[in-house]
């Protein structure tokens, strides 16, 4: 694997002085035909792919959110705008394919077509069952597929690929972040209302082991099938307000409601109807989160301002990871000058790598389940509340490793 020497020393100003220097040479000597072409052919070319599908993804439950059909697209095309401006300084040529598969399409099928191209580094926006086919395929075997849409915590643990890599962060790195919050506020009694689709069960599941985890009590669980109205008629208000109280009503005392509705059907709707005065945490209410389009440290207004010029909306969390994975093979392959695959796994997974992504500390892979260590930003609706790990949660690796499933707990078992 070759390194370009000298690369951290290239700044703005040696990147100037650089261009001064030759432009003077091409005016005073002239350049022949083939040494132009040479000099036009990209050193790399690095060929990687956007993988998607239209899934009937439910609609949003506020009418302030619009509905969009390119979620996390949006944001891999912003990455690979900064990743072909990069090439150009050093003589890289990136290329991105996109592919979305229909409703009804076969993504292993569009997997191998790309696999047959010649793609090995694959931004994933796919469910855990269409990862997984995709993981599975002859092509995959040298690939690295990075997942940017699933969080659930058994595809980093039973069910975890050496060839799959998870930015998206994971069910309990979210939990665990919000739980640590919620701990340094002395709110350690949950109420745990969770909805009954498969997405809901995964993220209580985490909860449950958040609260064993930093020492919180859940004073009851309760399942909860919210039956869908018309909540834009006159009557909608009411159905919603005589409703939800009901979830938590005859509860023991709690400091918080702890919603686990990762399907999108009812969380919104409990901030304010709970029967007692009592926050709601979770999915809906104080959020733990990857990133917020009210997130603006560590230079992250310039990058939300960056995705809103070109898309036209905010950055939704799915657009941050996508374009934070393809930053990842932008730096890898900027640091190593290759696009090989085994290259750019090698600088991947090595000790020097660590990915900026605007969140305060570069971030970095856990060799034993291939999760991206990441902060985890605790937002309200509006605003950011704070940003986990917490202070005084201390870890002899990585204070990141306090999220999450450390290695001592991880049940992944690579082959």
């Amino acid at each position: 694997m070759r390194r370009r020497p000298g690369f951290d020393l290239i700044g703005p100003l040696t990147a100037v002085l650089l261009t001064a220097v030759a432009v003077a040479a091409v005016a005073v000597r002239p350049v022949a035909a083939a040494d132009a072409a040479k000099a036009r052919a990209p050193r790399v070319t690095a060929h990687y792919a956007y993988l998607g599908k239209a899934y009937p993804d439910p609609p949003p439950l506020s009418l302030l959110d619009p509905i969009v059909d390119d979620e996390g697209l949006a944001g891999a095309r912003l990455g690979d705008r900064e990743n072909k401006a990069t090439g150009r300084l050093l003589g890289d040529d990136f290329v991105m394919d996109e592919v979305v598969v229909a409703r009804d399409g076969d993504v292993a099928a569009a997997a191998d077509a790309l696999f047959a191209a010649g793609v090995r580094f694959v931004i994933a926006d796919l469910d855990g069952v269409d990862l997984l086919a995709v993981a599975a395929r002859s092509g995959a075997a040298d690939a690295m597929i990075l997942n940017i849409r699933d969080g659930d915590d058994d595809l980093r643990q039973s069910r975890c690929r050496a060839n799959v890599f998870h930015v998206a962060p994971s069910y309990a790195q979210r939990t665990d972040g919000l739980a640590q919050y919620l701990i340094w506020k002395r709110w350690k009694n949950w109420l745990l209302v969770a909805g009954t689709a498969p997405a809901d069960l995964a993220y209580a599941a985490a909860v449950e082991r958040a609260a064993t985890k930093f020492g919180a009590e859940i004073v009851e669980r309760r399942s909860y099938a919210f039956e869908a109205g018309s909540r834009r008629v006159e009557s909608g208000h009411q159905q919603v307000q005589t409703q939800m109280p009901m979830v938590t009503q005859g509860a023991p005392d709690y400091d918080v409601a702890f919603v686990a509705d990762a399907s999108e059907t009812f969380g919104e709707y409990l901030s304010y109807q709970t029967d007692r005065p009592r926050p709601v945490v979770g999915t809906h209410g104080l959020v733990g989160v990857g990133w917020h389009r009210a997130f603006e440290q560590f230079g992250g207004m310039s990058l939300q301002s960056s995705f809103e010029r070109r898309a036209k909306r905010w950055m939704r969390e799915r657009d941050y990871d996508g374009w934070l994975a393809a930053k990842i093979f932008g730096e890898a392959v900027t640091r190593t000058g290759s696009a090989a695959p085994a290259d750019v796994r090698a600088y991947v997974t090595g000790p020097e790598f660590r990915i900026a992504g605007h969140k305060g500390i570069g971030m970095t892979f856990r060799p034993w389940d291939n999760q991206l260590r990441q902060p985890i930003l605790v937002m309200g609706p509006r605003a950011l509340v704070s940003i986990s790990p917490q202070e005084g949660f201390l870890h002899e690796r990585s204070e990141l490793d306090t999220l999450g499933f450390d290695l001592p707990d991880s049940t992944c078992r690579f082959p």
